[in-house]
């Protein structure tokens, strides 16, 4: 197998927050629980000799989906059935819980969901509580987008298995742009974008897209497309680099020309931000694919109208795309079958038919990469995504399969987060401070704060 990049972890003791958007839990927020449920799967489908296992997430559709693959588990294999006892519990509850738990090696369950940005917590220091799963991953390897396997990863030893790539991509209100005489199709680089929007502005009064104040997905693509991140090689914030003082700059550039502008709630994932979208004043948003859900389940009256397309770049041949947000589901070491355990979560998670679903149920875009090239999957024409949308998601997917990037999480992400979204953005787009001035304090500030 590739060697996998090296994903920095530390332990911390405040309360993580997602790598990549300042403030949420979870990728899939309209289903997380706000209080602890129990039930057990398979009772129907399993014989009295079955295992018992336990498997424990913060998001209720994990559990709907794990109902699905027991149900086929246990059609399969008649000699190895499974009984699941599924608790959902809210965010932080079970993941401090669960933390306790692998810490103290009592009370841990067999299987658990964790989300990316709490993962370092559980590959701190040298006795890492997770059963490695890189022998079962094997017979995937080639099939697996290995950028999201390395996030849950320490070393070469991988630990989680993804639920989605959550590869980012552009959304464009094709009704917007066609008004403005303007073909999304055109825009490759950043240059193209600023032209099209100053059409767009001139002609209909909206604005290309968002100067978000309140999230870092647009500072992270920028990072990512100039082969950066947050981090150096150790770890260690670098804010001020060069190469986000460019991101920035050229953001800042956008918006003195009317081509993106801030918007209510801080980014484009907030009731705020969609509500402007709703109302057609923006025409474009640079998104992680889960994103699809919050126009089918919120922007409803927006179907038909949005494309997705690769992102722009400074220029030609940079990478187009990065996975952000996420959550890993791991096996615990204090696990009764150890050896079920990893098999099932193998199936569950990364085998074709556990990919389909998570697509079919969930409307996540598939880490096996297999299921991309399924057209009777990808292009079923009564798929809720697939007529709400003017092109293809998987379209997408398949041309930038290559380009998706890491965003790395370590101790230090939270600070990062926080000064970034609290301060800093909001200095730049909000308070016209010049970007170098306001990377140098922030990296300041996460430099102090860290100490």
């Amino acid at each position: 197998m590739k060697k996998f990049t090296k994903t920095l972890v530390a332990v911390t003791a405040a309360s993580l927050m997602l790598i990549t958007g300042c403030g949420k839990k979870s990728d899939s927020k309209q289903s997380e629980s706000s209080e602890t449920k129990q039930s057990q799967l398979g009772a129907g489908t399993a014989g009295s000799n079955a295992t018992e296992l336990s498997y424990w997430t913060f998001v209720d559709l994990h559990g709907k989906h794990f109902e699905k693959m027991l149900e086929l588990w246990n059609k399969n294999n008649p000699d190895r059935q499974i009984k699941l006892n599924v608790t959902v519990m809210p965010y932080d509850d079970m993941h401090n819980k669960l933390l306790m738990a692998v810490q103290t090696g009592k009370g841990a369950p067999d299987i658990s969901d964790i989300e990316v940005g709490r993962f370092p917590n559980f590959l701190e220091g040298d006795n890492v509580p997770l059963v490695e799963l890189n022998d079962v991953v094997e017979p995937y390897k080639d099939s697996i987008v290995l950028s999201r396997l390395s996030i849950y990863s320490k070393g070469d030893k991988i630990y989680g298995f993804p639920t989605h790539v959550g590869a980012t991509v552009a959304f464009y209100n094709t009704e917007i742009l066609e008004k403005a005489g303007v073909d999304y199709k055109t825009i490759k680089t950043w240059d193209d974008y600023k032209a099209a929007g100053i059409k767009v502005y001139e002609k209909t009064g909206k604005y290309m897209g968002t100067a978000d104040t309140s999230a870092i997905w647009q500072a992270s693509l920028l990072a990512a497309q100039q082969g950066t991140d947050f981090v150096d090689e150790n770890g260690k914030p670098k804010i001020n680099s060069p190469e986000m003082i460019k991101g920035l700059e050229m953001l800042k550039d956008l918006q003195k020309n009317n081509v993106i502008h801030t918007i209510p709630g801080g980014q484009p994932d907030t009731e705020e931000g969609k509500g402007e979208f709703n109302k057609g004043n923006f025409a474009s948003a640079f998104m992680p694919l889960w994103y699809m859900s919050r126009f089918t389940n919120e922007m409803k009256d927006l179907k038909g109208k949005f494309a997705i397309a690769p992102l722009p770049v400074f220029k030609e041949g940079q990478p187009r795309s990065l996975g952000l947000g996420g959550t890993g589901t791991v096996v615990t070491k204090t696990a009764k079958d150890i050896k079920l355990a990893k098999d099932f979560l193998t199936f569950a998670k990364i085998s074709e038919t556990a990919n389909i679903e998570i697509w079919n149920t969930l409307g996540f875009d598939p880490v096996n990469t297999k299921v991309w090239t399924m057209k009777e999957v990808t292009h079923n024409p009564n798929n809720e995504f697939v007529q709400y949308f003017k092109t293809n998601p998987f379209d997408t997917l398949n041309e930038i399969k290559d380009e998706i990037r890491e965003h790395k999480s370590v101790s230090a992400s939270p600070t990062i987060n926080n000064v970034l979204c609290t301060t800093t953005l909001n200095s730049i787009f909000e308070d016209d401070k010049d970007v170098k001035e306001a990377l140098d304090e922030a990296q300041e500030a996460i430099e102090q704060e860290l100490k």
